[in-house]
C-alpha cells in the first residue's frame, strides 16, 4: 500500500536547527510512520555552492569560504545530535569536504563533476533530518534520488516516468513502515551520473516522486501560509485562499506567483494528488489545497510581474496557427494582442522571451513575419479565477491609457503596463476585484407608506444592485419616530416588520448615533423618508460623522440659506454625499436635468411647472360642475390630500420644491423670496381641521371667479410655481394662474407633475418633464435611485 503523504520541506525551513528541530515536530505530529519528506539544500547553501564555484573561476581564494559552509553544516550537526550520531555525521562530513575540494581543484569540470558539487546541500539535509528523525526514536532512513529519478537529458531533464516509478515503487517495499528522506533537486542519467532539475527543482521533485509513488497528498512547507489572493508583501489586506483548483494554480504560477511555479505542477495533472501550500513556521494555522477536482478558488486572485517582454510583429499568416505553433514548441505567451488582420504582440517572461524570438524567426518564412519590435517598457499585471468574466468590466475600467486592452481567456484577465504603474495597478485590481467587499450599512429614517415602499423595493432589487456594484449593500437600521431597531449583522428584509415590532427600542440622539459609530461597515448612507423638521436640524451631525444622506424630505434642501449653506459646505470637507431628487417630483428626473443642463455648458432662465400631484387632481377635476370646496372633500375621501388639505392648499409644499430647484441651479434664495399666494384664505388658515371643513365653502366663491374669467378667455385654472430670470431680474411666484388649453400645464393627467425648464438652448421649445410626482411607490424609487448613484459614487476609484 502506498504512502498516503509527503512533506517538501525547502531551504527556509532548514535555515538553522530551531527550524531543523520545528520540521522534526511537524512529521511526528502530522504525519504518519511511512511518509516520505524531500528536502532542499538547508539556507543559502546552494548558492554558497555556486559562489565557490565562480571564485574558482575567477581564480579568487576559495579556501576561507568553503570552510564557513563546512562550519556551518558541522554547527548543526552539533546542535542537533548525541555525540555518536554527531560523530558519524562529522566524519562523512569530512569526508564531503575532501571531495568538495577535489573538484574545486580541478581546473576543468564536466557537467556532471559541477552538478554533483552543487548538490550537496540536499544530501547534507537528508542525512541530517533522518538522523535527527531517528534520535527522536522514529524509523527513518535519507535516500539520495539519484538511486530513484531517471532522466534523459536535455535544456530540462526529462524524466522516465515508467523506470522511475518502478524504482520507487522497490524502494518503498525495502522501508516500509519507514520515513524516508529524500534529496531534491536532483535526478540521474541511465549511468548514474547526477543532473539538476533546475529552479525550483525541489519542489518539482516532491510533486513527481508523490505522482509515481501514487500519494494522495504532497504537501510543500515554506516559509508563507499559503496561497493569498495578491502579494501579501505588498497588498496589506491580501487574504488566504483556502483553496485553488489546479488549472487555476497553474494559470497564475504562469502569470508570476511568488509561491507557485508551473513546472512543480505538471506532475499532479496525471495524478489524482492534492496539493498543500503551509507555513513550517506556523503549522496549526490555515492553508492552502490545491485539488485536481476543485473547480474554482475561493476567490479571485491579482498577481503581477514588475517587467515582461513584449514583442510586437507583422505577419501575413494565420495569428491562431502561429500561436499553435509557438505553444506546441512550448513558448506560450503570457497573453497576446491582435491589431486588425495583420498585428500581433506577444507578452513573455524574459526567461521564455529569448527562446521566443529564436522560433519566431525559424517561422519568419512560414507566417512572413516582420517588422519585429521588443520592448521591455511594460510590466504585467493580472487576475486569475474561473469566473475571471465576472469581473472582467471591473478589471477593464480600471485601465487608463498607455494600458494595453483586457486580454482574456477562461481563467484569467491580462494586461500590461508601463513599469512604474504595475504596483498601483496591482493594488487597484485587488481593492475592486478580489480585496474584501466593500459594506455599504443603510438606515431608514421613517417606517411609514413610503418607508415600507422602500423596503418592499430594497428587497426585490438587493441582490441585482449587489452583483452590479460587486459590493454589499445592506439594511442595518430602522428608525421610526418613536423607536429604532439598529442591528450590525443587518435586518432580513423579509420579515423586518416584526423584527422591529419585537426588538425595536425607544430612541434619543446621543445614543443613535452612538450606535450608528459602532456598525461595523465602510460607508454608512441615512434615508430620511420622514417629514420631521427635528430631524433635518440633525444633518450636521450625520454629516459630522462621515454618514451620506438620501432626502424625501423637503425641509433640509428648503431651509433657511445659512442652515443650507453649512450643509454643503460640509460636504466639502470629506468623501461625502447628499441626494435629495426624491424631495421635487418624486422619482421624475428633474434635478439629473438640470445637473445635465450645467454640465453640457447651458444656463437656466425659467423653471415653472405644477409639482403637486393633489394640486394636479383637483384643478383637473374642477370644471365648475361641483364647487371646489366638494371637490376637495371629495378628494380627501380619496386618499389624495393631505391628513389637512390646507398643507397642499397652502401652495406651501410647491414652495418649498421651487426653492429646492432654484438652489440647485445656483440661486442663493429663502423661501420668503418667493411669493406665495395661497388658496387658504387668511381666516381659515389657523382654525381647526374640524373647523376648517366645516366652512370648506368658503373657498368655492374665490375659485369660482377664477373658472368664470378664465372661461371667457378660453383658458383654464392651474395653480403654478414659477421662476423666472430676465434682464438681470429674478421672479419667483407660487399662484393660480389662468393658462391656455394649449400650455403644457393643462391637459394632464390627474395626479400628474410637470416641469417645463427654459435655458439658453431651450429657449422656443423649453424643456418639458412630465409624469406621477408623488405616491409611495415613485418616491421609494427616487429613493432607491439615489441609493444606488450614492453607492456608485461611493466605489468609484479615486
Amino acid at each position: 500500500m502506498a504512502p498516503s503523504h509527503l512533506h517538501k520541506f525547502g531551504g527556509s525551513s532548514l535555515a538553522d536547527a530551531d527550524c531543523y528541530r520545528r520540521v522534526a515536530h511537524i512529521l511526528l505530529t502530522h504525519g504518519h510512520s511511512d511518509d516520505l519528506v524531500v528536502v532542499s539544500a538547508a539556507g543559502k547553501t546552494t548558492n554558497f555552492l555556486y559562489k565557490l564555484l565562480e571564485l574558482t573561476d575567477s581564480n579568487q581564494l576559495w579556501q576561507e569560504e568553503l570552510q564557513v559552509l563546512i562550519s556551518y553544516q558541522q554547527n548543526l550537526i552539533e546542535q542537533l545530535l548525541s555525540s555518536d550520531t554527531a560523530r558519524d555525521l562529522r566524519e562523512r562530513l569530512s569526508t564531503d569536504k575532501a571531495q568538495l575540494i577535489s573538484l574545486l581543484g580541478l581546473e576543468v569540470r564536466n557537467t556532471y563533476e559541477v552538478n554533483q558539487l552543487v548538490s550537496f546541500g540536499e544530501r547534507w539535509s537528508a542525512r541530517l533530518l533522518a538522523a535527527l528523525l531517528r534520535e527522536q526514536g522514529v524509523a527513518a532512513s535519507h535516500v539520495d534520488a539519484t538511486s530513484l529519478l531517471v532522466a534523459d537529458e536535455g535544456a530540462v531533464p526529462q524524466i522516465r516516468k515508467e523506470e522511475s516509478r518502478s524504482r520507487i515503487q522497490a524502494c518503498l517495499v525495502n522501508h516500509a513502515n519507514e520515513r524516508l528522506v529524500i534529496t531534491g533537486f536532483i535526478c540521474a542519467n541511465e549511468v548514474g551520473d547526477t543532473l539538476l532539475l533546475g529552479r525550483n527543482g525541489s519542489d518539482f521533485s516532491a510533486t513527481l516522486i508523490a505522482a509515481l509513488a501514487g500519494i494522495e497528498r504532497c504537501t510543500i512547507w515554506t516559509d508563507v501560509e499559503g496561497v493569498f489572493n495578491a502579494d501579501p508583501n505588498k497588498i496589506n489586506d491580501a487574504t488566504l485562499l483556502s483553496s485553488l483548483s489546479l488549472e487555476e494554480a497553474d494559470r497564475l504560477a504562469r502569470l508570476g506567483s511568488p509561491v507557485l511555479h508551473s513546472r512543480t505542477l505538471q506532475p499532479l495533472f496525471d495524478a489524482d494528488v492534492s496539493l498543500a501550500v503551509r507555513s513550517s513556521y506556523a503549522s496549526h494555522t490555515d492553508f492552502t489545497l490545491i485539488a485536481p477536482q476543485s473547480s474554482s478558488a475561493s476567490a479571485p486572485v491579482v498577481t503581477n510581474l514588475p517587467q515582461v517582454v513584449l514583442i510586437s510583429l507583422k505577419l501575413s499568416g494565420s495569428a491562431d496557427e502561429l500561436l499553435n505553433e509557438l505553444s506546441n514548441q512550448g513558448v506560450t505567451p503570457l497573453a497576446n494582442w491582435k491589431q486588425g488582420q495583420d498585428a500581433l504582440s506577444l507578452a513573455y517572461t524574459h526567461e521564455l522571451a529569448e527562446q521566443a524570438m529564436s522560433l519566431l524567426t525559424g517561422l519568419s518564412d512560414s507566417f512572413a513575419v516582420q517588422q519585429v519590435k521588443v520592448s521591455e517598457d511594460y510590466g504585467l499585471v493580472a487576475l486569475v479565477s474561473s469566473g475571471a468574466n465576472l469581473y472582467r468590466r471591473s478589471f477593464a475600467r480600471l485601465l487608463s491609457r498607455g494600458t494595453l486592452p483586457v486580454y482574456q481567456d477562461r481563467l484569467s484577465l491580462v494586461t500590461l503596463v508601463p513599469r512604474k504603474a504595475v504596483n498601483l495597478l496591482t493594488q487597484k485590481v485587488h481593492r475592486r476585484c478580489a480585496g474584501p467587499r466593500k459594506r455599504i450599512g443603510v438606515v431608514l429614517l421613517g417606517t411609514g407608506n413610503i418607508g415600507q415602499a422602500w423596503v418592499d423595493l430594497f428587497r426585490r432589487s438587493v441582490k441585482q444592485l449587489n452583483s452590479e456594484l460587486e459590493a454589499s449593500v445592506e439594511l442595518l437600521g430602522l428608525l421610526s419616530s418613536r423607536k429604532a431597531l439598529i442591528s450590525d449583522e443587518g435586518i432580513d428584509v423579509d420579515n423586518w416588520q416584526q423584527a422591529f415590532e419585537q426588538n425595536a427600542q425607544p430612541w434619543g440622539y446621543p445614543a443613535l448615533f452612538e450606535q450608528l459609530g459602532a456598525l461595523k461597515c465602510d460607508e454608512l448612507v441615512a434615508l430620511d423618508i420622514s417629514a420631521s423638521a427635528g430631524l433635518t436640524l440633525h444633518y450636521p451631525e450625520f454629516f459630522a460623522r462621515g454618514i451620506h444622506m438620501v432626502s424625501a424630505n423637503k425641509l433640509a434642501g428648503s431651509g433657511p440659506l445659512a442652515f443650507y449653506r453649512d450643509l454643503k459646505r460640509q460636504l466639502g470637507f470629506r468623501r461625502l454625499f447628499w441626494r435629495y431628487n426624491a424631495s421635487c417630483g418624486a422619482g421624475l428626473p428633474v434635478q439629473h436635468a438640470l445637473n445635465d443642463l450645467h454640465n453640457s455648458g447651458d444656463r437656466v432662465e425659467a423653471i415653472g411647472g405644477i409639482f403637486s400631484g393633489t394640486l394636479c387632481w383637483l384643478f383637473e377635476q374642477y370644471d365648475g360642475s361641483k364647487p371646489f370646496g366638494e371637490l376637495v372633500l371629495e378628494a380627501k375621501g380619496l386618499g389624495i390630500t393631505e391628513p389637512d388639505p390646507r398643507d397642499d392648499l397652502s401652495g406651501r409644499d410647491m414652495q418649498r420644491k421651487l426653492l429646492i430647484l432654484a438652489r440647485e441651479i445656483g440661486l442663493e434664495l429663502e423661501l420668503e423670496d418667493i411669493e406665495l399666494d395661497s388658496l387658504v384664505p387668511d381666516n381659515l388658515a389657523q382654525v381647526s381641521l374640524d373647523e376648517f371643513l366645516g366652512r370648506i365653502d368658503e373657498l368655492d366663491q374665490p375659485l369660482a371667479e377664477a373658472l368664470d374669467e378664465a372661461k371667457a378667455e378660453g383658458k383654464v385654472i392651474r395653480y403654478v410655481a414659477q421662476l423666472d430670470q430676465q434682464d438681470g431680474k429674478l421672479k419667483a411666484r407660487v399662484a393660480l394662474e389662468l393658462v391656455a388649453t394649449d400650455h403644457p400645464y393643462a391637459n394632464l393627467t390627474p395626479g400628474d407633475n410637470v416641469f417645463v425648464i427654459r435655458s439658453a438652448f431651450y429657449q422656443n421649445n423649453p424643456l418639458i418633464i412630465r409624469g406621477p410626482g408623488a405616491g409611495r411607490e415613485v418616491t421609494a424609487a427616487a429613493v432607491q435611485s439615489d441609493l444606488a448613484h450614492i453607492c456608485r459614487d461611493l466605489l468609484q476609484e479615486q
